[in-house]
């Protein structure tokens, strides 16, 4: 039988009761009111799932009904009771955003087929909007932190989505700035439209207008049919211009009149294409001395930069380091299919005093490789790059010399070796003596040096 909160507006008590009488047999929940301006304010109340009303009443009509319920919850639909001769104006209701309308007189069986309708789609409705917040909260654009600094960024983030104000995003290479620039698309009202990603340091010169702006057919040589540029593909959208530092001279000058005009003529043509496209740049240069020293111009570096977002190095957001380690960890657990649960305590260690050169985008390498190499259900220090373990500033909390740190590293992964090798042996020694190929003496001896125990293991 089928089920569904149907709300009924109808001015004439006799045929509001009749509607809802044949409703109500055919299993649906009914919820009624003669007084059309009584109705519109209980629709936050009731949110029903379908709306059933009659076009003219007195007070508000029909259009005053759906106008209300546009502005609430545009995805309840609305059906209009009609007479034949207002069928003209029920078309515009329609084109106004109506679901459908049934017009005077009809049956129980016709009212039913247009309820059923009208449910099924408040149910494609509620579907589509339940897997786009499953996806908005599972989508991989969302920024993994503990700092402060990256916290005060996210608030930035958050209002600067709700503008159209172009962005300016700095910082070194691998520190997330283009999630930053995807995630303000994401949030903003141009989510639905393209997202375009340009690598400027990765395009020639010689064809980067010809990439950003299109081209016509025979525009040059080879240009053998005409091709849209970027900035159309991105219309209604996001332009991200990563590197964009790295345009040359020439070019930025005809970036910065398209910019303020609106409009880009594709090469060899003499049409001008209307642009509605937002903005976001992004450089690991300091572009501000390229302003002083003449390599990039100021009138462009001041249309690029109305809001400008600068990303800390993971060195300097060290919080950040654990939070990240263990995100990539789940991850890539879950690509390769293995069964990890955590970071041994030293390898934690050396992770977190680790100098990041190539920031989160080589914290995220180095977890991909230590999943991969994991053969327990922890990572540990063998699984580490011997570059990171031995890098100076890797033990740097400890203030240690390079020789110092080499020993303090080899004592971490000797450590680290003989507590996973008496867990796969359950702590027996022998069995780990055997395995490992040394005496039962030099086993008991390591032990006694790091202070090991089945019970520390186990707090560990």
């Amino acid at each position: 039988m089928p089920s569904g909160k149907i709300f009924i507006i109808e001015d004439d008590i006799e045929m509001l009761e009749n509607y809802s009488r044949i409703l109500k047999r055919l299993g649906y929940t009914c919820i009624t009111e003669s007084d059309s301006l009584k109705a519109i304010e209980r629709l936050r109340i009731i949110s029903p799932d379908v709306i059933l009303t009659d076009l003219r009443m007195p007070s508000k009509n029909g259009f005053d009904v759906l106008k209300a319920v546009r502005e609430f919850n545009a995805d309840i639909p609305v059906v209009l009771i009609t007479a034949f001769a207002d069928i003209p104006t029920t078309v515009k209701a329609i084109k106004e955003g109506a679901f459908d309308f049934i017009a005077k007189p009809f049956t129980s069986d016709q009212l039913s087929i247009v309820i059923e309708r009208a449910l099924k789609q408040k149910m494609l409705s509620d579907e589509n909007r339940r897997l786009k917040e499953q996806l908005r909260k599972s989508s991989p654009n969302r920024i993994i932190t503990n700092s402060h600094a990256m916290h005060e960024i996210l608030k930035v983030i958050d209002r600067v989505s709700q503008t159209d104000a172009n962005v300016l995003i700095t910082g070194e290479s691998g520190t997330g700035k283009e999630l930053i620039a995807r995630i303000i698309h994401s949030k903003s009202s141009r989510a639905e439209k393209p997202f375009i990603p340009v690598d400027c340091a990765a395009i020639p010169d010689n064809l980067l207008e010809s990439e950003l702006f299109g081209y016509e057919k025979g525009a040059f040589t080879g240009a053998n049919t005409s091709r849209t540029g970027l900035f159309e593909a991105a219309q209604g959208g996001t332009l991200f211009l990563d590197e964009v530092g790295e345009i040359p001279l020439p070019m930025q000058a005809k970036l910065l009149r398209v910019i303020q005009e609106r409009q880009v003529r594709p090469l060899g043509s003499n049409r001008f294409i209307s642009i509605d496209v937002r903005i976001i740049s992004a450089t690991n240069r300091d572009i501000k001395k390229n302003v002083s020293e003449g390599t990039f111009r100021d009138d462009l570096y001041y249309r690029l930069n109305v809001i400008h977002i600068n990303v800390p190095p993971l060195r300097d957001r060290k919080g950040d380091i654990p939070a990240l380690a263990l995100h990539f960890l789940q991850k890539f657990a879950l690509m390769y299919e293995k069964d990890i649960r955590g970071i041994s305590p030293d390898a934690m260690e050396v992770l977190e005093n680790y100098a990041w050169p190539g920031n989160v985008r080589e914290l995220q390498n180095v977890m991909e490789r230590a999943v991969i190499l994991c053969d327990g259900d922890r990572i540990s220090l063998r699984d580490i790059p011997r570059e990171v373990c031995m890098m100076p500033g890797a033990l740097a909390s400890k203030n240690l010399s390079y020789k110092d740190a080499k020993k303090a590293w080899i004592a971490m992964f000797e450590k680290d070796y003989l507590t996973n090798l008496l867990k796969s042996t359950s702590w027996n020694i022998s069995r780990a003596a055997e395995k490992a190929g040394i005496n039962r003496r030099t086993i008991h001896r390591l032990i006694k040096r790091y202070g090991l125990s089945p019970q520390s293991e186990t707090e560990t």
